[in-house]
C-alpha cells in the first residue's frame, strides 16, 4: 500500500478558503443588502450569505456578498459619486471666486455710477449751458468706461482723448457764440488749442491714472471669472475605465468582502485618487500663478493704481479741466485766432457768457477707500487659501469624502483584505503615475481638456501681469474657442503615442500586506493562477481511489 506523506494532507487543506472567526458557517450578506437596497437596487438575487468570488472582476476573489450584476452596478455607482464629489469641490471653489468677483463689481461699478451721478447733481448748477447743451459728451465718456471695464474691445486711451476733444469742440462754440464756426475750423482749432493745453495738466493726468486703475480693474475682475470658469470645465471630466474599477475596488469592494465597517486605508485612498485625478493635479504650476497676479494686482489697486481715488473723482477732475479752460478762455481764443485766422462773425443773437456759467460749485468724493481695502484683505486671504487646491484635492477628498483611516493604521481596507497599505504613495501629476500600483495611468495621452485649461490660466496670468505695470492687452474672449471636452482617451494613437499597457505579464507585483490566515481566500490575482481548492480536492479523490481499489 502507497501511504501519502502528511504534507501533501497539509497542503490540500492550506489550499482551501480560510473562514476566519466564522470556523465552516457562511457569514450574512446582511449588511450589504442593506446598503444595496439603500442606493436603490433591487434585492433580487442579491445572496443573503457568502457565495464563492470567481465570478468577481474587479474585487478579489474571495468569498463575497457581490453577484457580477452588484458588482457592474457598484462600480457605475462609485463613479457617478467620484464625480458627484470632484463636482461638489469644484463648485465650493467656483462660488469662492464668484463671490470675490462679485463684490468687487459691485464696488467698482458703484464707484463709476457715483461719479457720474455726482456730475448730474452739480453741473447744471455749475455750467448752465456749457453742460446741458453737452450733456451727451459725458454720457457718452461714462458708457465708454463701463464698456472698457466689461472687457469690450475699446482702447480706453482713444476714448478718453475723443472726449477732451469733443469737449472742447463744444465748449469753445458755447464761448464763443458770436462767431460762425464751421467743422473745419474746429479741427483747426483742435490742433492749435491742444499745444496749449486748454484743460491744463488733467486730460494727461487722468489718462494716465484712469488708464492704470481701469486696466487694473478689469483684468482683475476678469482673473476671477477665468479662475471659476476652469474650475467648472476640469470638475466635468468624465473618470476612464481604469479609473472606475480603481474606485470601485476602494469604496465597494470592502462591503463585497463583508468588511463594510473597515475604512480604506489612507495612503491606498490617495494612489487611487491620484491616479484618477493626475491630470487635473497638473494644473498646480499655472493655477497657483493666476493666484499670485491676482493677489499683486489686488495690491495694486488698493495700492499705486488708487483705484478709489481715481475712479471715483473724475468727475471733479472734469470740472477741474472745464474751469481752466473758462479761466484761460481769452488766451485760447486769442492763440486760436491767431493760428486758424478770425471766423465769421454769427448772424444769430448771441447770449452772454454769464448765462453760460453759473459759477463754482464745490465738488466732493466721498472715499469708500476702507471698504477697498478690506474688500483686498479677503480676496487675498481667499485665494492664498486657494493656491494649493488641485495638489491637496486628493488628500480632501479621501479624509472628508472617502472617509479614510488614518495614516498610521494597520487594520484598514488596503485592497485586498483588512491590514496594512505598503506601496509608497505617488506624486503629483501626470508623469508621476506611471508606476502606480492602484490605477493604469498611461502618461502618453493628457487630457486635453485640461491641458486647453491650462492654456487659459496661462493666458489670464499673462493679461494680469501686463496689468500689473499699467499695460493694455486685448481681452477678447478666448475661452469658447478652447473649451474641448473628453477626457485623454480621445487623443490618437498615432498623435500620442502607443499606450503604455500593464497586462498581467509585464505588471509589476501588487505589494499589499498578507494577512496571517484570517483572510476569506486569495487575491484576485491569485486565483487566477492558482487552481481552486475545490478542484484540488478531485484531484485527491482521483489520487486516492485507485489505492483503495489496489488494495
Amino acid at each position: 500500500m502507497r501511504v501519502f506523506p502528511w504534507g501533501f494532507w497539509l497542503l490540500c487543506v492550506a489550499s482551501a478558503p480560510a473562514r476566519g472567526d466564522s470556523g465552516s458557517k457562511a457569514r450574512s450578506c446582511a449588511e450589504v443588502r442593506q446598503l444595496y437596497g439603500a442606493k436603490g437596487f433591487s434585492l433580487s438575487g442579491v445572496p443573503q450569505a457568502e457565495i464563492s468570488g470567481e465570478h468577481l472582476r474587479i474585487c478579489p476573489q474571495g468569498y463575497t456578498c457581490c453577484t457580477s450584476e452588484m458588482e457592474e452596478n457598484f462600480a457605475n455607482k462609485s463613479r457617478s459619486e467620484f464625480e458627484a464629489m470632484m463636482k461638489e469641490a469644484g463648485r465650493s471653489v467656483q462660488a469662492t471666486l464668484t463671490a470675490q468677483h462679485r463684490s468687487f463689481d459691485s464696488y467698482f461699478q458703484d464707484l463709476l455710477n457715483k461719479s457720474e451721478k455726482a456730475l448730474y447733481d452739480a453741473f447744471p448748477s455749475m455750467y448752465g449751458e456749457l453742460y446741458t447743451q453737452n450733456m451727451k459728451v459725458f454720457k457718452d465718456l461714462y458708457n465708454e468706461l463701463r464698456r472698457y471695464y466689461r472687457s469690450s474691445n475699446i482702447n480706453l486711451e482713444e476714448a478718453l482723448n475723443e472726449f477732451w476733444t469733443r469737449l472742447l469742440e463744444r465748449l469753445f462754440k458755447l464761448m464763443n457764440p458770436q462767431y460762425h464756426i464751421t467743422d473745419e475750423y474746429l479741427d483747426c482749432m483742435v490742433k492749435h488749442a491742444e499745444q496749449h493745453k486748454p484743460f491744463g495738466e488733467v486730460p494727461r493726468d487722468l489718462k494716465v491714472k484712469a488708464t492704470r486703475a481701469f486696466i487694473a480693474a478689469r483684468s482683475y475682475a476678469q482673473g476671477f471669472l477665468v479662475g471659476s470658469d476652469v474650475v467648472k470645465k476640469v470638475s466635468q471630466v468624465s473618470l476612464s475605465h481604469e479609473c472606475t474599477r480603481a474606485v470601485m475596488k476602494l469604496m465597494y469592494c470592502p462591503h463585497c468582502r463583508g468588511m463594510s465597517s473597515v475604512r480604506p486605508c489612507n495612503n491606498y485612498c490617495l494612489n487611487v485618487v491620484k491616479g484618477c485625478l493626475a491630470n487635473q493635479a497638473d494644473l498646480n504650476t499655472e493655477w497657483k500663478y493666476l493666484m499670485d497676479s491676482l493677489i499683486v494686482v489686488a495690491d495694486r489697486i488698493d495700492g499705486p493704481y488708487n483705484v478709489d481715488t481715481v475712479i471715483g473723482t473724475i468727475h471733479m477732475r472734469i470740472a477741474e479741466a472745464i474751469s481752466n479752460l473758462q479761466e484761460n478762455k481769452d488766451s485760447i481764443t486769442a492763440k486760436v485766432f491767431q493760428g486758424c485766422g478770425n471766423p465769421k462773425i454769427s448772424t444769430k443773437g448771441s447770449s452772454s457768457e454769464d448765462k453760460k456759467r453759473r459759477g463754482k460749485v464745490t465738488l466732493e468724493a466721498k472715499s469708500s477707500a476702507q471698504a477697498l481695502e478690506m474688500l483686498v484683505l479677503d480676496a487675498k486671504g481667499n485665494l492664498t487659501a486657494l493656491k494649493t487646491y488641485w495638489i491637496t484635492l486628493p488628500s480632501s477628498l479621501c479624509s472628508k469624502k472617502v472617509m479614510a483611516s488614518s495614516a498610521s493604521d494597520d487594520k484598514c481596507w488596503n485592497g485586498m483584505t483588512k491590514g496594512s497599505y505598503l506601496p509608497e504613495v505617488m506624486g503629483d501629476g501626470l508623469a508621476n503615475q506611471i508606476n502606480n500600483p492602484e490605477v493604469e495611468v498611461d502618461i502618453t495621452k493628457p487630457d486635453m481638456t485640461i491641458r486647453q485649461q491650462i492654456m487659459q490660466l496661462k493666458i489670464m496670468t499673462n493679461r494680469l501681469g501686463n496689468a500689473n505695470i499699467g499695460n493694455d492687452v486685448d481681452f477678447q474672449d478666448t475661452s469658447d474657442d478652447m473649451s474641448g471636452s473628453g477626457s485623454g482617451d480621445s487623443c490618437p494613437d498615432d498623435v500620442c503615442g502607443k499606450r503604455l499597457s500593464k497586462s498581467p505579464s509585464t505588471r509589476q507585483p501588487e505589494t499589499h500586506a498578507i494577512p496571517k490566515q484570517s483572510g476569506h481566500g486569495v487575491n484576485g490575482d491569485s486565483s487566477r493562477s492558482l487552481p481552486s481548492a475545490s478542484l484540488l480536492l478531485l484531484l485527491l479523490v482521483a489520487v486516492i481511489a485507485p489505492q483503495h481499489l489496489w488494495r
